[in-house]
């Protein structure tokens, strides 16, 4: 922008009650990830530093974001959208191979980067200004119109679902379900809709397990062997089996109630500083540090809630919506996997696990929640 249209941000009134849980988390994220590198390989011991250094690059992000404004993102989030799915597509071509799955680009000097982790806050802006917009021009749709509008959220949740199911990535699939019921749900479309879909998600799970529990060999020919032994792991929760589950308990036994203190994780188990990251800080901080964290992650929840009912943009309510529901799911789903409640599926804890993707994406989500609670923003000439 430049003449008269050139405009600048007069002043920032940041929510404390956003911005100090969020440094919490950073300060719990770092020294937690610094106490994983005593289980950690040599090449590792840097984790902590480059979590720093992710935070430090996220937190600019963030007041990027908060300058640019929601609105530009809003006006052209088919851009966005167009380009996260060239982003999965050329992982396809270019992604690099980590144990079995092609979910990153190598970049020189930096790392990886995962593009699902930032399709994730992508597909919850396209799909709250879909919705805002079908609400806008059908204030009181037909059930024909709600049924078009849907195959049109299909469509859209679709593409990046099957991209990312075939990296492959099924944690990640099924945070854009949730992300897509989630938003959905509140946009005031037919309740029918939900109990039409919940039967045939129900009726393709079943005769999935069926193939799976009677011929487990007709299974791999139809799906393939990758997709066997994912079923296979999730199938081996209802066992509590499992050498990273079984070392991850004992941990998070061991250390009590008041734990065992920072570098002192009495085992080793795989991915501690990702998936397993509440093992490591529970075995460290014990019980009350454990239920301090928890409580610190739902006060966060409680007041994204809080800002999405204040705010007067329903656009603005979708989006709160569908950050809620991933990120809920998200700590329920890595906090119960970690305490063998929940199956594991590769899922991480918003804002403590390590991950430059995962961290970025979710700082990118911070600056448009600062944004949209801080309705009283202005710009001058």
């Amino acid at each position: 922008m430049n003449g008269d249209n050139m405009k600048k941000i007069s002043k920032y009134k940041i929510d404390k009650g956003i911005l100090i849980p969020l440094l919490l988390l950073a300060t719990i994220s770092i020294i937690t990830i610094y106490s994983a590198q005593s289980i950690l390989p040599s090449y590792l011991q840097d984790l902590a530093m480059r979590q720093i250094l992710w935070y430090t690059v996220g937190f600019i992000l963030a007041y990027f974001i908060m300058f640019i404004g929601n609105d530009f993102i809003y006006e052209h989030v088919w851009v966005f959208y167009g380009l996260g799915i060239l982003s999965l597509l050329g992982l396809f071509f270019f992604g690099k191979t980590i144990n079995d799955a092609r979910c990153w680009y190598a970049i020189p000097g930096i790392g990886t980067i995962q593009p699902s982790e930032f399709m994730k806050i992508i597909l919850i802006l396209t799909l709250g200004t879909m919705i805002h917009d079908f609400n806008e021009n059908f204030s009181n749709p037909s059930v024909m119109e709600e049924f078009k509008f849907l195959i049109k959220v299909v469509i859209v949740v679709l593409i990046p679902s099957i991209l990312t199911f075939l990296q492959p990535d099924t944690g990640v699939v099924l945070i854009y379900l949730l992300i897509t019921f989630v938003m959905l749900f509140i946009s005031g479309i037919r309740y029918r809709w939900f109990a039409i879909a919940i039967g045939l998600v129900a009726a393709i799970v079943a005769i999935i397990l069926g193939i799976y529990f009677m011929n487990q060999d007709l299974f791999v020919k139809i799906f393939g062997t990758s997709f066997f032994l994912r079923v296979d792991r999730l199938l081996d929760w209802s066992e509590k089996s499992g050498y990273q589950l079984e070392n991850g308990l004992s941990s998070i036994g061991a250390g009590g109630i008041l734990g065992s203190g920072i570098k002192n994780t009495p085992l080793y188990f795989p991915e501690a500083q990702t998936d397993f990251i509440f093992a490591v800080y529970a075995s460290n901080f014990g019980f009350i540090g454990s239920m301090f964290l928890i409580l610190l992650l739902l006060f966060f929840d409680i007041k994204l809630i809080q800002i999405a009912i204040k705010n007067r943009s329903n656009k603005n309510k979708y989006v709160i919506a569908g950050i809620v529901g991933m990120l809920i799911y998200q700590q329920i789903q890595n906090i119960g996997m970690t305490i063998g409640l929940m199956p594991i599926t590769g899922i991480t804890l918003p804002f403590i696990s390590y991950g430059g993707s995962s961290l970025l994406s979710y700082m990118m989500m911070a600056g448009i929640i600062f944004n949209i609670s801080n309705e009283t923003l202005r710009y001058t000439n």
